[in-house]
């Protein structure tokens, strides 16, 4: 995962110093890579104020400035995991499109509190595919969660409520409520994604404590649309954003920052149960730029 993975600064220097034939293609370099059109010209602009005409000794100063750039602009947005169990019981709904990981982070996340001496519940009301219950069973027996289920093709939001009730009953400390991979633009299946808040502020109208969106970082700038189409249904109250281990640049999460002021969680770097890392704006810069 790498901004400008196969790319060599010094091909552009004139005489090691900035022109504008550097600036161009730094800003061109950074909305390849998902960081939007606003902030590639604002970086740019910020560069070219503080390096325009100066010597530069060799690439690394230029990735060191766009790393410590990009680590001020993600800062405001970290989030720290802890945050999710502020609340006894804390509910959590966990969201997002087919494909994104949501039922391996539900269970990447739930290791995470387990160890910590969390009482964990799953809530598998993702009732569309016998292979998601089963998954996230296959996790909760894994890390020693409490399970809730219903039969495949169950009304999802009966699922959320049965969970949110086995919580409040068995004294749990955190329920984290998986929902199926539905399509953003699907207006039926939006619907039953929305039917499962109204049934949860059912029993209490704080429920759910937190709604977090899991995006896949290969999608790009598709993940935009996703987080205005899920906000439109429910408060987003944090991301998650995976599959960072591989050639995604993950440049996206400042362009969503910029547009949307959500806050970061965690990310996702691989499928082991260790892979998913609390949201760290100066490690992410780095790993981001990494040459």
């Amino acid at each position: 995962m790498k901004f400008f993975e196969n790319f060599n600064f010094n091909n552009l220097f004139s005489k090691k110093k900035i022109d504008k034939n550097l600036l161009d293609k730094f800003e061109e370099l950074l909305i390849e890579s998902d960081v939007g059109v606003q902030i590639a010209s604002d970086l740019k602009e910020k560069f070219k104020k503080e390096k325009i005409g100066k010597e530069i000794k060799d690439e690394k100063e230029i990735f060191d400035f766009l790393g410590d750039q990009i680590s001020k602009i993600l800062s405001p947005y970290e989030r720290k995991l802890n945050d999710l169990c502020k609340n006894s019981p804390s509910i959590i709904v966990v969201a997002g499109v087919n494909g994104v990981g949501k039922t391996t982070t539900i269970g990447k996340l739930g290791k995470l509190f387990t160890d910590n001496g969390k009482k964990i519940v799953f809530g598998a009301a993702d009732t569309f595919r016998a292979a998601a219950i089963d998954q996230l069973e296959l996790w909760s027996k894994k890390i020693g969660a409490d399970f809730v289920k219903s039969d495949i093709g169950t009304d999802p939001a009966s699922v959320g409520y049965k969970t949110a009730k086995f919580v409040e009953e068995n004294k749990s400390d955190i329920a984290f409520i998986d929902t199926a991979g539905r399509l953003q633009n699907k207006k039926n299946l939006m619907e039953e994604y929305k039917k499962i808040f109204t049934v949860l502020k059912k029993i209490d109208p704080e429920y759910p404590h937190e709604t977090i969106l899991i995006l896949d970082a290969t999608t790009g700038q598709n993940a935009l649309n996703q987080v205005e189409e899920f906000k439109k249904v429910s408060k987003v109250t944090g991301l998650i954003l995976t599959k960072l281990d591989t050639s995604a640049k993950g440049g996206i999460l400042l362009a969503i920052t910029k547009k949307y002021s959500l806050p970061i969680i965690a990310v996702g770097m691989g499928e082991k149960e260790s892979d998913l890392h609390p949201f760290d704006p100066i490690r992410f810069s780095k790993m981001l730029i990494k040459n």
